[in-house]
Parts: C-alpha cells; structure tokens; sequence
C-alpha cells in the first residue's frame, strides 16, 4: 500500500539538507519555504527558488504558486482525525494501519456529512393567504 510522494509541504524547521535529500531521493517535490536567514545552496537546486522568493519579499506569492496552503489543509484535516477518532494507531503493521486509518476516515467523513445542513428550495404561493 506504499504510495509514491509528489509532493511534501513542511514548515521552516525542515528547511535542512536532510530532509531535501530524502525528498530527492524520493522524487518528491519539496514544498518548504526557507528559514529567514537563509543562503543559497548548489547551483540548480530547487530550493533556491524559494530564497530568491525570500529575498525579494515575494514569499508569499511562492507559497501560493506552490500550493503551500495545502500543508495548512492536511494539519487541519489531522488535527480533526486525532480529535475525532484517536490520537494513535492501534495496530503496529504498516499496511493495517493504512487501513485503519482509511477506516478511520471514511468514518469520520460520514459522521461530519451527517451534521451538514440540507438546504430545500421552499416555493411560496404568489398571494399569501392571511395578508
């Protein structure tokens, strides 16, 4: 059930050359915006984009042309997750946990539909009886 990453959102703490190997190695995009302070990396790096962005006072517009809103998106829907249904997997297996949480979710999305509201189109007649 292991499935290929496109893309990876994370917040300036894993701005490291670590975490950018890993996502390479991967081939998954790196979507992280730089520390404050930083400095260019090797020529040709992709993460360069992002401190040219930093120091042109133009990070906000390269969070936005790089979907970084969505990293916002899944803490939430997480954050939902472990109120909802649990703070922790409880099955140790890689693939029974892809499947609890699957589960999880799909529970999850039912009971929220549930509270959605319904709305009807009402027609009123053109001459209101009483008035």
């Amino acid at each position: 059930m292991r499935r290929r990453l496109k893309q990876v959102s994370a917040d300036g703490a894993y701005d490291t050359k670590e975490c950018h190997k890993l996502l390479q190695r991967k081939k998954a995009k790196p979507t992280i915006p730089p520390r404050s302070n930083a400095g260019y990396w090797e020529e040709g790096h992709p993460r360069n984009e992002a401190v040219k962005a930093l120091k042109a006072g133009e990070i906000k517009q390269w969070k936005k042309d790089n979907d970084y809103h969505q990293r916002s998106l899944s803490e939430t829907g997480g954050g939902r997750y472990k109120q909802l249904i649990s703070e922790k997997l409880s099955l140790s297996d890689y693939d029974a946990q892809v499947g609890e949480v699957l589960a999880g979710v799909k529970a999850m999305n039912r009971v929220i539909g549930l509270g959605m509201p319904v709305c009807q189109m009402v027609n009123y007649p053109q001459k209101i009886p009483w008035g």
